[in-house]
């Protein structure tokens, strides 16, 4: 029985290797495109949707980025759903600061389903002057050039959705790591290289870009509104109708903002649950690339110095990899996280776990039931 155990562990710990290796390869051959400059000439005029709920790290400092946009012709809207929400004194600042013609700030209490962000959303839009739509989260930090680039592959008709790269920039305690070096270390390198082997596709919630005509056409935001994984429904329905969908090499940074480990550990199994409704099967076959565990496994199993030597081996491939892949993503706060790595690739598997097995969510302090097809209604407001 040992003797099969040892076989099966050998499967992940190989796939998990070689999958590593690989992430480098698709990683320079995608960023390899982020040099060039956009040069098409397509700068219509856009409005830039920008949720906003409570207080955030460097709040002030990332929402002000969208206002200082190199781009001809754009409105920003900044919702809120609450009046006394503290981060409305800020938004307002910024509103002072640019004039009400470039900043907008909308109050709205829509319901229109349990998802926070697309309520908000819908209060925002009705706002909205222009038809191309960016829908930018508030903990993103955006370059001048931001708004260029995402909207470039507007310009051919056929395309219609795009999607930028992000990277986590700061994890200050050591949970806010872990979490960086999930989205940093983990997801983003899996979604380069599915976008390059063409072996999935992605719809990246904290920045898109779409057409508002198209997004009516799609069935518009308030068919969302229940949806868990508003981002990757909104891609579904765009490559299923025969439009294209856009994943730009460029890269936005993002603030995480975590008050304490529990916050981290639900966020975590969030993450995961919000992977397996999106994408079930994929998610499944990661187990076949969950190197480190089961080396770990297979290590203490054989108890010798082969174990021990395969444990190793994996731990080395994993971190040479992993900081290659972050140089290449200019991700140095990554680098400086790395002694977590296996730690963290030890913990996800709990988490891979727990997906399957929990069907209640986290969001911003309130828990949520998993209904089908990745739908979900609010069941209470935890204690803050």
């Amino acid at each position: 029985m040992l003797n099969i155990l040892q076989t099966l562990c050998l499967v992940p710990i190989l796939g998990g290797s070689i999958f590593s290796i690989l992430t480098v390869w698709t990683a320079q051959r995608f960023l390899k495109k982020s040099n060039r400059t956009v040069l098409n000439g397509f700068t219509p005029p856009v409005t830039v949707l920008k949720p906003v709920r409570g207080l955030e790290k460097d709040l002030k400092l990332n929402l002000r980025t969208i206002a200082t946009q190199n781009y001809p012709e754009y409105q920003v809207i900044y919702s809120v759903q609450d009046p006394n929400d503290p981060a409305f004194p800020i938004i307002k600042e910024i509103q002072e600061e640019f004039g009400k013609e470039r900043i907008s700030v909308v109050i709205s209490t829509v319901e229109a389903g349990a998802n926070g962000k697309v309520n908000n959303l819908l209060g925002a839009l009705k706002e909205a002057r222009h038809d191309i739509i960016i829908i930018s989260d508030s903990d993103t930090h955006l370059r001048p050039d931001y708004l260029s680039n995402i909207v470039a592959p507007l310009a051919n008709s056929e395309v219609g959705c795009v999607c930028t790269l992000f990277k986590v920039t700061r994890g200050d305690r050591w949970f806010e790591k872990m979490e960086l070096l999930t989205m940093n270390a983990d997801f983003m390198p899996s979604v380069i290289f599915a976008e390059v082997t063409g072996t999935s596709k992605a719809c990246l919630g904290p920045s898109i870009a779409i057409r508002r005509s198209t997004l009516d056409e799609l069935g518009g935001l308030e068919s969302l509104a229940d949806y868990l994984v508003e981002d990757y429904e909104i891609g579904r329905r765009v490559w299923t109708s025969g439009k294209k969908m856009v994943l730009v090499p460029y890269i936005i940074d993002a603030v995480v903002d975590l008050k304490n480990w529990q916050n981290w550990w639900t966020h975590q199994v969030y993450w995961d649950q919000n992977t397996y409704l999106a994408k079930p099967t994929p998610f499944i076959a990661t187990i076949l690339i969950r190197a480190i565990p089961f080396a770990l496994l297979f290590a203490l199993i054989r108890g010798d110095i082969i174990g021990l030597s395969v444990l190793v081996s994996a731990i080395i491939i994993r971190l040479i990899t992993a900081a290659m892949t972050a140089w290449e993503m200019k991700d140095f706060e990554t680098i400086k996280s790395l002694y977590l790595l296996p730690f963290r690739d030890l913990i996800g598997l709990v988490f891979w776990g727990l997906s399957f097995t929990q069907r209640t969510v986290v969001w911003r302090g309130v828990e949520f039931k998993l209904t089908s097809h990745g739908k979900m209604v609010m069941r209470r407001s935890l204690p803050s």
